[in-house]
């Protein structure tokens, strides 16, 4: 087209453009266009993290190697801490308090120990899920990749730190005499549960902890009332055995006392039967999992594209 202008020049307009009109969502569909580090569907995040197992892997590895690394002891401390923790707290409620109430010393320090190695590993969990995103703030924005690959990596992590203190806990429950037979078998499925529900639990506060890093700060407050709550040091059915019965199961059946219960059955001869477990103890901790493992994927997923915009 050409029309003639003042000066007798001819000016040519262009013709008009094919994506004249279009919408930005239109003319993105048309061209097979994408928003930038928008959220996948949960199959394909689901895809994309499988993809990444080996960086998972390595990524808690290296963690792992790199967090005592400039102790001199090492990866001693992995054990030592949470030894150290049970003394404490064995000479505290033990020998000052007397909470080892029904139970001889036999069965207490194992007992003890026992609490202190597998809250341990749920308390950890939950911290270093607390700071996934907003500890690692410039490899999120640095690199893409599902953000989930970093709580998870940080569960597996503490699950590597809790199979040295298993053989801490193997050598105090035989010191006690309580020696190894069938029930053993059960820490696989024990320690397979409680990872995936410390593997939930540390996707939701990995999230709550992108948007709110001060939660950091709270959650070792929180962590502690939970503990006491939890029976680590006690036992809920002997400390509460005046009280109602609603109040024993509720404490009881909360999540942290399932995982010490379960694993305190399997290490400890008689166990179950003394400390009256609640019944279906092993579809709580199932439903535990499952619900908080699910739940907690779904909840992180559903912020991916927010992940390191703040």
């Amino acid at each position: 087209m050409s029309e003639r202008t003042n000066d007798g020049g001819v000016a040519v307009s262009a013709a008009p453009s094919p994506d004249e009109g279009l919408t930005p969502a239109a003319l993105a569909a048309k061209y097979g266009l994408a928003v930038s580090g928008a959220r996948p569907s949960l199959g394909a995040y689901v895809k994309q993290l499988w993809g990444r197992r080996h960086f998972i892997i390595a990524f808690s590895q290296a963690k792992l190697t790199a967090q005592y690394s400039q102790a001199k002891l090492g990866q001693l401390w992995q054990v030592a801490t949470p030894l150290l923790n049970a003394a404490v707290y064995y000479f505290i409620f033990g020998v000052i308090l007397h909470a080892s109430r029904g139970m001889s010393k036999d069965v207490y320090i194992p007992f003890l120990v026992t609490g202190v190695f597998v809250f341990t590993f749920t308390q950890s969990s939950v911290m270093s899920g607390v700071r996934a995103i907003s500890g690692n703030l410039g490899l999120v924005r640095a690199l893409h990749f599902p953000r989930a690959a970093l709580p998870i990596s940080f569960s597996l992590q503490q699950l590597q730190q809790l199979l040295f203190s298993l053989i801490v806990m193997f050598l105090v429950a035989i010191g006690f005499g309580n020696y190894p037979g069938m029930s053993w078998l059960l820490i696989i499925p024990i320690l397979l549960l409680q990872l995936l529900f410390n593997t939930g639990l540390a996707l939701i506060v990995a999230r709550a902890g992108a948007k709110t890093p001060d939660l950091a700060q709270l959650m070792p407050f929180l962590l502690r009332t939970w503990m006491y709550a939890s029976g680590v040091m006690f036992s809920i059915s002997g400390m509460l055995k005046d009280r109602p019965e609603w109040a024993k199961l509720l404490l009881q059946i909360n999540p942290a006392a399932v995982y010490m219960d379960l694993m305190r059955f399997a290490l400890i001869d008689g166990y179950g039967a003394a400390q009256n477990l609640p019944p279906h103890v092993w579809g709580i901790a199932l439903g535990w999992a499952v619900v908080f493992f699910v739940g907690g994927f779904v909840y992180f997923w559903k912020a991916e594209e927010r992940y390191g915009r703040g």
